[in-house]
């Protein structure tokens, strides 16, 4: 298994790294919107479609809403907006699983809907942040901080972990690994600001910023496994050997990518 996680890890990182760098305009949202469609393949199958011409044509419309939302940037604000939202819901339905599964978990239109939720502003966001100063920094920044507080999380909660997270959605996730992400994240954001010579209120709004976009990028993480509970998976798929399917590799992205346009926005990086 550990073979053949590098191996995927080594194939794809390059294709990962190019796409997301030195592509930008279309073919940066045509590279996007090739990771958000396969991940839309996927989610279908945790909203309980097993059968792949309905999963394929969900992915389909998926792509065809990107093409839509390319050629309609005035919509980019609403598509954000409704992004947060969705993940201020996602926080109350983990937070209250298994009890919030009746919300969700028989009716097909709200799965899908939930889908287009997830992975429509996290497309948006990408591709506006793409568009803005210090595009690829700022595209660098958000993984950084997502990979910090997974990294954080991994370490500290092995180390310190006592109390369960969400137990009923995610067993080995801890407070304390939480606590120990955030601190990551939190080392970084300092490191950055003294660097790049902050003010005292850049500081501030950057470091609660920073502990939002973490928040949220644990829900992110926990939606998935919630739905992948619900659905008894333990991946997405097994489309990249080894490392599940590519939900499972971008569930918190998904959810840290609009927190963190939004912020950037009104921290006047970038106009809506």
């Amino acid at each position: 298994m550990l073979k053949q996680r590098i191996i995927t890890a080594l194939i794809l990182a390059p294709i990962a790294l190019g796409g997301f760098f030195l592509l930008s305009g279309a073919a940066f949202a045509l590279f996007i919107g090739a990771v958000v469609t396969l991940g839309a393949w996927e989610w279908a199958r945790l909203a309980g479609f097993q059968a792949q011409p309905v999963r394929v044509a969900f992915a389909a419309a998926v792509a065809v809403l990107l093409v839509g939302l390319y050629h309609l940037p005035g919509l980019a604000p609403v598509v954000l907006v409704l992004g947060i939202l969705w993940w201020l819901v996602a926080t109350l339905l983990v937070l209250s699983f298994p009890n919030s599964h009746g919300f969700w978990s028989g009716s097909a239109p709200i799965k899908v809907l939930i889908g287009l939720l997830i992975l429509l502003p996290a497309w948006q966001g990408l591709v506006l942040i793409k568009q803005w100063p210090l595009a690829n920094w700022l595209i660098f920044a958000v993984m950084i901080l997502v990979w910090g507080a997974d990294i954080g999380a991994y370490f500290s909660g092995r180390k310190f972990g006592k109390r369960k997270l969400a137990p009923r959605v995610s067993p080995g996730k801890s407070w304390e690994g939480v606590y120990g992400g955030l601190a990551a994240c939190l080392a970084i954001t300092v490191g950055v600001g003294i660097f790049r010579g902050w003010s005292a209120g850049e500081f501030v709004f950057a470091l609660l910023g920073t502990a939002l976009i973490v928040a949220v990028s644990v829900v992110g993480d926990l939606t998935e496994s919630m739905f992948k509970r619900q659905a008894g998976l333990k991946d997405s798929s097994n489309l990249l050997p080894g490392h599940g399917g590519v939900l499972d590799r971008i569930d918190s992205l998904t959810a840290a990518i609009p927190m963190f346009t939004v912020l950037l926005w009104g921290a006047g990086w970038g106009s809506l």
